[in-house]
């Protein structure tokens, strides 16, 4: 199992507040909505990975100062297994740039009430609109043969905000 980390952009405008995602181009996923990350270099934290990641993919710095961890989320594909994954996930609120296509990743910028849950994984309809709102998410999801809906969701409870 690898470890990845993702990040949430948001930002307040006229119309309410947006999340920067992006259509994933490469890799596990691929065609899929998704937010900026993946996977952990060697001896590198997630908030560190999270700040390479949405430079590298999107163009825009973020600090580790400005993360805010939202879920703790592992992934097991047992039809799969070599895309079986933990994952922490950020959302920051202050960041600088404006989001560029890389190679990995298509950014757009999607009202958090109409996230487009319909083009990400299949699990995000069960935890990514809590965690969009600041709440700390801990679970334990497994993919079905197809690789693509959810088999099981076992979830902690979490009295905090953090994990």
């Amino acid at each position: 199992m690898f470890e990845v980390a993702v990040t949430y952009l948001l930002r307040s405008t006229a119309a309410g507040e947006e999340v920067l995602l992006g259509r994933k181009l490469t890799g596990i996923g691929a065609g899929r909505v998704v937010g900026p990350g993946g996977k952990l270099e060697p001896d590198e934290t997630p908030a560190e990975a999270a700040v390479r990641e949405v430079g590298e993919e999107v163009g825009i710095t973020v600090t580790t100062a400005a993360l805010q961890p939202v879920a703790r989320l592992e992934y097991e594909f047992p039809h799969r297994p070599q895309w079986s994954q933990a994952s922490t996930a950020f959302l920051a609120r202050d960041w600088s740039g404006e989001p560029l296509p890389s190679r990995e990743l298509a950014p757009e910028w999607f009202p958090v009430g109409e996230l487009p849950l319909d083009r990400m994984w299949d699990d995000a309809r069960l935890w990514l609109p809590r965690a969009l709102s600041g709440s700390f998410v801990r679970a334990a999801c497994v993919y079905a043969e197809d690789n693509s809906s959810v088999a099981s969701w076992a979830e902690e409870e979490s009295g905090g905000s953090g994990p």
